[in-house]
C-alpha cells in the first residue's frame, strides 16, 4: 500500500491532517528521519464489540486499513481462573465480554491471521498467569509468533503501599526470567496509578529503578501516563531503551483522574476521552 493511500484509509486524521501529513510523507527527508516507524499495530481492546460481534471482517477490516501487527489481550482459555473471574466481574461496565481469541480457538485465530498478513508480537495477559502458567502461556505465545507478553496492570491488592511496588520489582524480575526461558520477552504497560509521589517518592520508580533492563521491558501508554498527570518524555528520556512498545493515543481534552488512578472505576470514567491520534489535544 502507498504510504498516501494509507493515511487516507485510515480515516482517523481531520481533512486537514491529511494534507499536511501527505505533504510530509511525499517529503523523502521527512521519511528518513521517521524510519524508526516501520510496522503500525492496533490493541483489539481499541475495537472488542466489532471483534466480538465478527472477528473475521473485522481482521480483515484492519489489515485493509495498513495495519500489518495486532496485540491481543486475555484472559485466554489457558489464563488463571483468578483471571477469568476479574474479567467477569468487570464485563457490565465495558458492555462488552469478548476477550482472547474472542470466542474462536488458537488455530482458528491464527489461520485468520494468517491470510491477512498480520503478526502477533505481544499478548496482554494478567498477573497470576505470568505467575503461575508461564509454561502454558509459553506455548500459545510461540505458537503466535509472539515476541512478547505484557502485564497490563498491577492488581489493586498488590499495589497498596511503597513495599508493595518493591516487592513487585522482585516479582517482575522472576516473571522476565521465567519469560526468557520460554522464548519471550516480559514488558510492563503502565497505567496511571503509581505517578504521583507517596512519602517523598514515586512509586512506579521502585519498579522500573529496581529491575533488571535485560529481563523487565517497558510498554508507554501515553494516555494513562498523562492522565496520571506525568510526562511521558520525561520517562522516554530517564529510561531509555526501556520503552519496547508503546500505545498513542490521543485526548478530545486535557483530563487527570479524579483521584490517583488507583481504581479501574477511574480509568474507565476517562474511556470517553480518549481520541485517535491527531483527533486530540495531545502534542
Amino acid at each position: 500500500m502507498k504510504r498516501n493511500d494509507f493515511i487516507k484509509q485510515l480515516g482517523l486524521l481531520s481533512g486537514g491532517s491529511i494534507l499536511m501529513m501527505e505533504n510530509a510523507l511525499a517529503s523523502q527527508s521527512f521519511w528518513q528521519r521517521h524510519t524508526s516507524v516501520r510496522h503500525i499495530g492496533v490493541q483489539l481492546f481499541s475495537l472488542p464489540k466489532m471483534l466480538e460481534n465478527d472477528f473475521e471482517n473485522t481482521i480483515a477490516m484492519l489489515a485493509k486499513m495498513g495495519y500489518s501487527e495486532i496485540e491481543l489481550f486475555g484472559p485466554y482459555p489457558y489464563s488463571a481462573v483468578s483471571a477469568q473471574d476479574r474479567w467477569k466481574a468487570v464485563t457490565p461496565m465495558l458492555g462488552f465480554s469478548g476477550s482472547g481469541y474472542f470466542g474462536h480457538n488458537e488455530e482458528e485465530v491464527q489461520a485468520v491471521f494468517k491470510a491477512h498478513q498480520i503478526t502477533v508480537p505481544s499478548m496482554h495477559t494478567d498477573l497470576d498467569t505470568l505467575e503461575n502458567r508461564m509454561d502454558s502461556l509459553g506455548k500459545a505465545g510461540n505458537a503466535l509468533g509472539a515476541e512478547y507478553v505484557v502485564l497490563p496492570a498491577i492488581p489493586d491488592e498488590r499495589r497498596q503501599t511503597l513495599d508493595d511496588y518493591k516487592a513487585m520489582a522482585g516479582t517482575f524480575n522472576k516473571i522476565g526470567k521465567n519469560a526468557r526461558e520460554v522464548g519471550l520477552k516480559f514488558a510492563y504497560h503502565n497505567h496511571g496509578y503509581g505517578l504521583s509521589p507517596v512519602d517523598g517518592q514515586i512509586p512506579l520508580h521502585l519498579i522500573l529503578d529496581n529491575t533488571d533492563p535485560e529481563l523487565v521491558f517497558l510498554e508507554m501508554d501515553l494516555f494513562w501516563t498523562i492522565a496520571g498527570k506525568a510526562d511521558p518524555i520525561t520517562y522516554l528520556k530517564k529510561y531509555k531503551n526501556r520503552y519496547h512498545l508503546m500505545h498513542v493515543k490521543d485526548m478530545k481534552e486535557h483530563q487527570t483522574f479524579s483521584g490517583d488512578g488507583g481504581d479501574a472505576a477511574q480509568w474507565i470514567a476517562l474511556f470517553p476521552n480518549m481520541a485517535s491520534c491527531g483527533e486530540g489535544v495531545l502534542d
